[in-house]
């Protein structure tokens, strides 16, 4: 199992520090800043295949990230008195999801809805607890098993939740002692997901679903996903389908799609955009998702037309135009009279339409939105279509004076992203400040290839030897580490994820973006991955345990200038990494070592692996145990 490059490696234990050897980690770490502050800005980091910043540009500055750095290291260096391994939360929080606390929003004055949107400042813990799995958890399955099958004790549904959620809820799942079963084939108000797929590819002029990319459809928006049965055909047809939906305290859409192993991510049109930069999506889809589309005069339709891309298409399907007492075409027309209006407005065709469903295409005409009244809907000034963070919802539109207007009829039907496309693409990063180099951009890739290798060899538990994953069964080696769901939380370019597509890992990669980083979001998008922006000093709006892997390439030196502490980060990380879950985290010594002690404070085996390189980047290995408490 220990290859070659893994013989090089220096292992040392997880154990906690003791005061003396702390003691020597803090004269080591002021050391290596007076060493960081005498570098220059053409340092080069191996790792992460960026240029270091010169980051103590200053004596003052210096001496200020000093004084911090020892306040820390003396903290660690006090002893186990001040190093207690944290407690675990009340059971009440088993799915404890922080900023969508709907009681604290009401009694702050949130309403009309915003009460059930993301307010990280309404409910934060005053108190750090491990927040524990239910007392019948189970590992899941391995997949592709485990995308039809789940464990019901993993998820907060119960039966009598089940038995009374009506009939569709019933097609799309069967309960059978402790598991749920998915039928993909069944599913919605359609006679199979499949058929349903091949409907909507009929509807905009394509033989069949499997010409979706041929087409330049890559990567789709699924709004209130049900319980993912779309998203996973989308999925065997190597589209990237993310499933975003509202909170749900029991019973949630993103809660159960994460489970069976498929992208979700808690989300809605209430009052701010969603995370993304303009143009992230080729398809927005929308069945029975609870949205009524003709509210706030347009605002969500204009949300939509910010996220497509030129050329995209917006898929309504929707059971109000079911008849009840009238025609259908009567109720179809009811429907649509005010959504028309509206696409009309934002320079959108209707394509087609066929019993429930409707399907409207965003121009890829620029000059269609000049030339039309703006009396609604204005356009957008240029620092409107800079990447955006749940900013308020817009009323004007985005992405017209964008360098990245391309058609996606245009592009290349290639399902990944590469150099190839950058030197065609490129220029177009410009306007977000990112320089994005060819050589750069493939020398990115091939580092990332190699550093995969080195990661996919310490995922063992091998690498614990004193501690087996699970007593008395074998050691499982890779890729058997039901490594599914994989969160990329500094992504960069994406080069993980490319490294992960490349070896043919039956995993899906979510990108995260720092606020404060670079913009490479648009890149990592226009790659066909996943991807999100996030500020890392607050919550991921995701359910506990949703999450097999957590790998972060310097976030925790990019954290350092932000006013936010590790502890909460690492605390945050244990509350979405799944039981006998795996994080990787590479960066300086100094604050490796400090994640490392709260490692340990958070219960899980950790290493630090010495690259053997010469330079002073580590990577700290950990494995979450499964504690039933």
């Amino acid at each position: 199992m220990r290859s070659h490059w893994f013989n090089k490696l220096s292992v040392t234990s997880g154990l906690k520090p003791r005061r003396g050897w702390l003691l020597v980690i803090l004269v080591a770490a002021l050391a290596l800043i007076l060493i960081l502050g005498s570098s220059s800005p053409s340092d080069f980091d191996p790792v992460s295949s960026t240029p270091v910043p010169d980051i103590y540009s200053s004596y003052r500055r210096l001496r200020e990230q000093a004084s911090h750095d020892y306040l820390d290291l003396r903290t660690l260096s006090l002893g186990s008195a001040s190093q207690k391994d944290l407690s675990f939360c009340g059971r009440e929080r088993e799915n404890f999801v922080p900023c969508y606390n709907v009681t604290a929003n009401l009694l702050a004055g949130f309403k009309d809805g915003e009460e059930f949107d993301r307010h990280c400042e309404m409910s934060r813990p005053r108190d750090w607890c491990l927040v524990r799995s239910p007392k019948d958890y189970k590992i899941p399955l391995r997949w592709p098993a485990g995308r039809d099958v789940i464990w019901s004790g993993n998820v907060k549904i119960s039966k009598d939740q089940f038995l009374s959620s009506g009939s569709m809820t019933k097609r799309l799942m069967l309960l059978e002692e402790n598991q749920i079963a998915f039928h993909s084939d069944d599913g919605l108000i359609f006679d199979g997901v499949k058929d349903y797929s091949r409907q909507i590819a009929e509807m905009i002029g394509l033989g069949s679903d499997t010409e979706f990319l041929q087409a330049g459809v890559r990567t789709v928006l699924d709004i209130g996903c049900g319980f993912g049965s779309f998203g996973a055909h989308l999925v065997s047809l190597n589209l990237m389908a993310v499933c975003i939906a509202a909170y749900e305290a029991t019973g949630s859409q993103v809660q159960l799609s994460l489970e069976r192993g498929l992208p979700a991510l808690i989300g809605n049109f209430i009052s701010h955009q969603l995370p993304y930069p303009s143009m992230s999506f080729d398809m927005v889809h929308c069945a029975q998702c609870g949205i009524f589309w003709d509210e706030k005069d347009g605002k969500f339709l204009i949300e939509v037309d910010r996220l497509l891309r030129p050329g995209g298409y917006f898929v309504l399907t929707s059971p109000a135009s079911k008849p009840h007492g009238g025609s259908l075409r009567m109720k179809k027309t009811s429907m649509l009279t005010p959504i028309g209006e509206f696409t009309e407005r934002i320079c959108w065709s209707l394509l087609a339409q066929q019993d429930e469903t409707f399907i409207w295409q965003k121009t890829a005409s620029v000059q269609c939105y000049k030339s039309r009244k703006q009396d609604f809907a204005p356009l957008c000034d240029y620092k409107h279509d800079v990447t955006s963070y749940y900013q308020p919802l817009s009323s004007c539109i985005s992405g017209t004076t964008s360098k990245r207007w391309i058609p996606i009829q245009n592009r290349s039907s290639a399902s990944s992203f590469g150099s190839a496309d950058l030197e065609v693409h490129g220029k177009y990063y410009f306007e977000l400040h990112l320089r994005v180099e060819p050589d750069d951009f493939l020398e990115d890739s091939q580092i990332w290839r190699s550093a995969l290798k080195n990661y996919w060899s310490l995922l063992t538990p091998l690498i614990f030897s004193d501690h087996p994953k699970r007593p008395g069964d074998e050691d499982p080696l890779p890729p058997y580490n039901m490594i599914r769901n994989v969160m990329d939380m500094n992504a960069h370019y994406g080069g993980l994820n490319a490294a992960f597509l490349e070896d043919e890992k039956a995993l899906w990669v979510m990108n995260v973006v720092p606020v404060n980083s670079p913009s490479t979001l648009p890149l990592i998008l226009d790659r066909g991955f996943a991807g999100v922006l996030h500020d890392w000093c607050e919550p991921f709006p995701t359910y506990p345990r949703t999450y097999d892997m957590l790998h972060a390439n310097g976030l925790l030196s990019h954290l350092s200038f932000e006013k936010c502490r590790m502890v909460d980060l690492i605390v945050e990380m244990d509350r979405i990494l799944r039981p006998e879950g795996w994080v990787i985290l590479s960066d300086k010594l100094g604050i490796i070592e400090m994640a490392r002690a709260l490692a340990t404070q958070v219960l899980w085996e950790a290493r630090v692996i010495d690259l053997q390189n010469g330079s002073d980047q580590r990577l700290l290995v950990c494995q979450k145990p499964f504690v039933r408490k």
